[in-house]
């Protein structure tokens, strides 16, 4: 979705000097077991390169970490597994750069408010953005932003994420499953999952059923991931990803209940649904009754395939009709 230009209007400065998409390795030296932090750019290494050119430097006692160097007195190993060039200090070393290299997980980064440079998951997921796809913000300033920021939501950012939502639940009209209310009922006890509050399905207001993974990110309404909640504990969840409502305990037990897939649902950052037919969805949005607002309904599609990355998935004939061919 195309971002309106950003205002600082929190007062939080961001610290000069920063590259906001630079990646850093982060490795506690062999010799003092301290720990260094080295930045390396906008390109990612492989295990492969970072033994045959890397020579990282600790920080603290210079020792450098490379192929061609021996290894400390430690762990008694004898001098001669020692050896610069020996099989055995190769193999370290192939083992010590894989660690550091081979996952996006393993890897560091600066973040532009604070000024720490923390491990991978201290930042949240950020499409796009530099070879971590994460953020320029750590979690901890994200949120002191947020705090700030969230009550000067404008009129037209609220509107925003309404229309996200209507568009999301159209387009998954046609994908959802007649539910047994019966069956629901069965399933979770006749009691909101939630609160564990008995709910009677005669009073159909006073319960309402959670898209568990929600519509938002285009997961239909199916047995699998429908979730019995009293109507206040729904509208308390509303389109949370169920990590950002339900606790390690009652994650465990809603996928043993419903079959989803735990993995998924215990997820810290919300995933668009990988498997849903965006271009069958797309065809059945696009049969809009007489006297829609056409060009609005395109336009709120179009902010949606761009925001989600799903452009990939339409048939040419609807990039077409969209305008993106």
């Amino acid at each position: 979705m195309a971002r309106r230009s950003a205002t600082n209007t929190t007062g939080i400065a961001r610290t000069e000097g920063v590259r906001a998409h630079d990646a850093w390795v982060g490795f506690v030296c062999v010799c003092c077991g301290q720990l260094t932090t080295i930045s390396i750019g906008e390109r990612l290494l492989t295990p492969e390169l970072a033994l045959a050119d890397c020579r990282w430097s600790c920080a603290h006692c210079q020792f450098v970490h490379a192929k061609d160097r021996h290894l400390p007195e430690w762990a008694n190993w004898p001098e001669e597994s020692r050896a610069a060039g020996s099989l055995p200090t190769h193999r370290f070393w192939q083992g010590f750069f894989r660690i550091h290299t081979e996952n996006p997980a393993a890897y560091w980064k600066q973040c532009n408010v604070c000024g720490q440079v923390l491990p991978f998951a201290a930042f949240s997921k950020h499409r796009g953005w530099g070879p971590l796809e994460k953020q320029m913000e750590c979690r901890s300033c994200k949120g002191a932003i947020n705090a700030m920021l969230n009550p000067l939501r404008t009129k037209e950012q609220m509107h925003e994420s309404a229309a996200r939502r209507r568009v999301a639940q159209l387009l998954l009209k046609g994908e959802n499953e007649r539910l047994s209310f019966d069956d629901l009922f069965d399933r979770f006890g006749s009691r909101c999952f939630k609160t564990k509050q008995p709910l009677d399905i005669n009073a159909r207001h006073t319960w309402q059923i959670d898209h568990i993974l929600p519509a938002t990110y285009l997961y239909p309404l199916t047995k699998e991931n429908a979730c019995l909640l009293s109507a206040e504990a729904n509208q308390a969840k509303k389109a949370s990803w169920p990590s950002q409502h339900y606790t390690a305990g009652q994650l465990v037990e809603l996928a043993r209940i419903t079959g989803t897939d735990l993995e998924l649902l215990s997820r810290k950052e919300p995933v668009v649904n990988p498997d849903i037919d965006v271009d069958a969805c797309v065809s059945r949005y696009l049969r809009v009754r007489e006297g829609s607002n056409l060009a609005k309904r395109v336009q709120e599609l179009k902010d949606l395939l761009e925001d989600f990355d799903l452009l990939a998935s339409l048939s040419k004939a609807n990039r077409k009709l969209l305008g993106y061919a």
